[in-house]
């Protein structure tokens, strides 16, 4: 299998944990595949996905699968569904839909930053949305310890980690001290610790790394 593959996407690094945790890492090409927001997309990404978006999954026998969401749940059924047990699955498409949305909303935010002058009430409204998907995960603690490691947590640590990665300076282990110690202990799995987003390419554009302050989101 080919997978058009990036260190810094969050939401390839979802299938890439997912490839650890069911033992096909193996299985896979991984293609470093460039996808940028104002640049043409990648003729070779365009034959496989017509969105040009990554991560693009292309089977043995040409099949290609996107997105993210398709693609894990492929993965774990290829592997016998241990990521989304019967019994919890709903628990964990919901995270996963909690934890995309997350993800989809900082990524709105950083682009919104880097822009020459950012709509206010877009900035505000993604500030809103992120501080209160903290709160909601906060909310889960229990639950989430009780759950066996699955899909759903996968999506939230790749959501937790693009806050790290793009806003290191939020504070938000302060806000959340229970979120925190949770997350430090799945920051050791060895999946999580081998999918630590990477910048590979020049620095550029607005420095968003201290813009998000938890100790003082609502």
């Amino acid at each position: 299998m080919k997978l058009h593959w990036s260190p810094r996407s969050p939401f390839v690094r979802k299938v890439m944990i997912v490839l650890h945790e069911t033992g096909q890492i193996g299985h896979v090409d991984c293609v470093r595949t460039v996808v940028a927001a104002g640049s043409p997309p990648s003729p070779d990404l365009l034959i496989d996905n017509p969105l040009g978006k990554i991560p693009t999954l292309v089977l043995d026998d040409g099949t290609c699968l996107f997105d993210s969401r398709v693609i894990c749940e492929f993965l774990d059924a290829r592997a016998g569904g241990r990521l989304m047990p019967g019994h919890e699955r709903f628990k964990h498409l919901r995270w996963q839909a909690l934890g995309d949305g997350l993800t989809e909303t900082l990524l709105l935010l950083r682009g919104e930053l880097q822009r020459d002058a950012a709509h206010i009430g877009l900035v505000e409204s993604y500030r809103s949305k992120i501080g209160a998907s903290f709160a909601a995960i906060n909310a889960e603690m229990a639950e989430l310890d009780r759950v066996p490691f699955g899909l759903g947590h996968i999506a939230l640590v790749c959501a937790i980690g693009q806050l790290d990665f793009r806003f290191g300076g939020s504070r938000w282990r302060e806000a959340f001290p229970r979120m925190a110690s949770w997350f430090a202990g799945l920051a050791e799995r060895a999946s999580i610790v081998a999918t630590v987003a990477k910048d590979d390419g020049p620095q550029g554009g607005t420095d968003t790394t201290a813009f998000l302050d938890f100790t003082k989101i609502s």
